[in-house]
């Protein structure tokens, strides 16, 4: 029986892990799960003591993608049933990006469909980044606008932007099973494109689409290798209507076996618990806090997220304390703001699992908006049935950008 402990401890001695080591870790048996768990824990602690990072997405145009990448609800021939839209407003992006700000995010990621910006789609996000960081300059902003082109990164740091998205998603031996219309190569390419013009890199994986465990630990390693400062570990969304539809690889245990072998190859990085957590981690959710340390808040790109309330919750009820947000009640100030607004359906809903109610359409910026998930997953007769007898699916989003009701924040 393996030693997590012990190897945990000789990482931070600085003697990385093996590929090996590696490996067994990611496939140790559900019994050994939290042992790995406690292992791991040490190195986010060290790095990071008792700090969340709390991230928030903007959509800016939705769907529509010329790409056909396997698991996105977003690609071209995707049938689901997404919300389309082309680019947003800078006054719509702005506004949007308030309602993250207010629950705590430090970090605002925008995001928009396709291959790539062209030179006129980088001046436009450009124009809302500058917007943005001189409204709110302690607030980081993360572009993703796909595959760069020359020069496209410098002009994005130029306006202010702090970080540049670009995942890898898997190993190079299994991209061409998930994509057809640009190369793994694009990819490691735009990432080193975001670096040398001195933006910081955010790139990481989806796990639970088909990848072997020795193409998983490819992926984290190559993910390291990258040297980027922040690696997002998503879990397959199986949406309706895209060729991943209906397939279920993950289990809790499995999540958190991932989570804590990428903490131990690369454990001085920002790991962020993202897309489909509340599906596969559930009822762990709270547990993954201690190997990952961030995580997006509210509403994904074209899903729902857990409500934001829960998510506050789950962070305080951990001990841990979010970043830019020290000392201060998140949760507190919400249900001040609620009363204030005089909000009778929100206040009488907080603390409960469903939270804040129906979303609201609504230009004020006070309180928490629309955090009426009671999950990213709900029941359908047409959905995967997991062991212990629930079904789930994704949740398509109707609300936040896009949209006039009140996002999930």
């Amino acid at each position: 029986m393996t030693d997590f402990k012990a190897l945990a401890e000789r990482i931070l001695q600085g003697k990385p892990i093996s590929r090996k080591e590696a490996l067994t870790a990611l496939t140790a048996p559900d019994a050994q799960t939290f042992t790995l768990v406690e292992a791991a824990s040490l190195l986010r602690r060290h790095h990071f003591s008792n700090t969340v990072k709390v991230n928030y997405l903007i959509n800016l145009k939705s769907g529509l993608c010329p790409e056909d990448c396997t698991y996105c609800s977003q690609r071209l021939g995707s049938e689901a049933d997404v919300l389309k839209y082309s680019w947003v407003s800078h006054q719509e992006a702005l506004t949007q990006a308030k309602f993250g700000i207010a629950g705590g995010a430090s970090r605002v990621c925008m995001v928009a469909s396709g291959k790539g910006p062209s030179n006129r789609d980088v001046e436009r996000v450009s124009g809302m980044i500058k917007q943005l960081k001189d409204q709110h300059p302690q607030v980081e902003v993360c572009a993703c606008l796909g595959i760069l082109k020359d020069g496209q990164a410098q002009r994005l740091k130029e306006a202010g932007a702090d970080a540049y998205n670009h995942n890898l998603n898997t190993s190079e031996d299994h991209y061409t099973d998930v994509c057809s219309t640009h190369t793994y190569q694009e990819r490691i390419s735009t990432i080193h494109q975001a670096q040398q013009a001195g933006l910081s890199a955010c790139s990481g994986l989806i796990v639970g689409m088909g990848q072997t465990d020795e193409q998983l630990i490819d992926a984290i390693f190559a993910l390291k290798d990258l040297d980027g400062d922040s690696i997002p570990v998503n879990f397959l969304m199986p949406f309706e209507g895209t060729p991943l539809a209906g397939t279920w690889e993950l289990t809790p245990l499995k999540c958190l076996r991932i989570l804590a072998t990428v903490r131990l190859v690369a454990p001085d990085r920002e790991i962020r618990m993202a897309g489909g957590r509340e599906m596969h981690l559930r009822s762990l959710q709270s547990v993954a806090l201690q190997i990952a340390n961030s995580l997006f808040l509210g509403d994904y790109l074209t899903s729902e997220g857990q409500a934001a309330l829960d998510d506050l919750d789950m962070i305080r009820d951990n001990g841990f304390e979010i970043v830019g947000a020290e000392g201060r009640d998140l949760l507190a100030e919400h249900q001040k703001l609620a009363k204030d607004r005089d909000d009778e359906s929100s206040l009488a809903s907080v603390g409960e699992s469903s939270r804040c109610g129906p979303p609201v359409a609504s230009d004020n910026l006070q309180g928490c908006g629309g955090c009426s998930s009671v999950g990213a997953c709900r029941p359908t007769e047409n959905s995967q049935p997991l062991e212990s007898g629930v079904e789930f699916r994704p949740v398509l989003r109707r609300r936040g950008t896009g949209t006039p009701s009140r996002p999930n924040a």
